[in-house]
């Protein structure tokens, strides 16, 4: 089947099942890297916006940070356009906080020469879902020696926020496990030394208390990795997913499903946006082929009382110019029958 991805809502039947995608953002030329909540009875996406994945026609990087709000999902308006000179702001993560602030977190990268320098991470909040407060340093203690400092996305639970940040030198194969109550200090739990590249990482939070990490690893065989611990979170079992993962997220259904939404690598220069069920214990397969091409992934999972909506970006249909995207999708057609 093949799609075409206009300005306006694309209705597609996939089997027994009807689901929509629409672009909801193209004023850019390269719109990437989402992330997508409901706060307050609204809902928020937030992506980077540049001149392409990382550079601009100069050899400069200087990605800015735009969030989008919608009432219903279908109209969607910008509240938020941040930017830091001199500094590629990307991979924005928004969450809520337990005391009821919508925090955005997001990584600075700082590049010479097309060389990067350094990095250094920051996070805004907002009480209203319109002003928010002007971006401040993440603190982590104590402070990584080896720039294992991007930390990549936080998840909350109960009132103490997890998240795990990692390097891109040669010391980038560590990982590191950290917690926080105000989002802003983080105090590390534990180090994971895989081989691989690892990096991007995403947890959730079982109802039992288990928590649930899913590895993205760039080098040797590239494989996934599945971990599951109890509290408190120091003690991992680790296994391989069945295929390679990046820009990574998850969510779990009421019956224990869990619904992954990742690039698929298997065809080359021609990368989909794929979702993947399996449990707690493993078992990815995928189920789902999202209308996407080239640059694409970075999905946000957000459960919509029967859907599951997922925001990502994409270059399909045309080449270099990547756009936002927000497909709905059926969740019986995603569930294990």
């Amino acid at each position: 089947m093949m799609f075409f991805l206009s300005s306006g809502e694309v209705k597609a039947q996939e089997g027994k099942f009807t689901y929509s995608v629409e672009k909801i953002w193209d004023k850019g030329t390269h719109a990437a890297f989402t992330s997508l909540v409901e706060f307050k009875g609204k809902y928020y996406i937030t992506f980077r916006e540049g001149y392409s994945h990382i550079f601009d026609q100069d050899g400069n990087a200087e990605g800015r940070i735009r969030i989008l709000e919608s009432k219903n999902g279908k109209n969607w308006k910008p509240i938020l356009d941040e930017d830091i000179e001199g500094i590629d702001c990307r991979d924005p993560k928004l969450s809520v906080t337990p005391d009821g602030r919508l925090m955005l977190l997001f990584g600075g990268s700082m590049y010479r020469n097309r060389e990067l320098k350094g990095q250094q991470g920051y996070v805004m909040f907002s009480s209203d879902g319109k002003t928010f407060t002007d971006p401040q340093n993440i603190v982590l203690n104590p402070d990584p020696v080896n720039d294992s400092n991007w930390l990549w996305r936080v998840t909350w639970n109960g009132d103490t926020g997890y998240g795990v940040a990692y390097g891109f030198g040669s010391a980038g194969r560590t990982l590191i496990l950290y917690n926080t109550k105000d989002g802003v200090n983080y105090s590390q739990l534990k180090s994971f030394d895989f081989d691989g590249f690892p990096n991007e990482t995403t947890l959730r939070f079982l109802p039992d208390g288990r928590m649930l990490m899913m590895v993205r690893r760039d080098a040797d065989d590239r494989i996934g990795l599945w971990g599951v611990s109890e509290p408190p979170y120091k003690d991992w079992s680790i296994s391989n997913m069945p295929l390679q993962v990046g820009g990574q997220d998850f969510v779990i259904l009421d019956d224990g499903t869990v619904l992954v939404g990742t690039r698929s690598y298997f065809v080359g220069n021609h990368c989909k946006t794929i979702i993947l069920r399996g449990t707690a214990e493993g078992g990815f397969e995928e189920v789902f082929v999202l209308p996407s091409d080239g640059d694409t992934s970075y999905p946000g999972l957000l459960v919509v009382g029967k859907e599951l909506w997922v925001s990502y970006y994409s270059t399909a249909g045309v080449p270099g110019k990547a756009a936002i995207y927000l497909a709905r999708i059926p969740l019986y057609a995603l569930r294990k029958s």
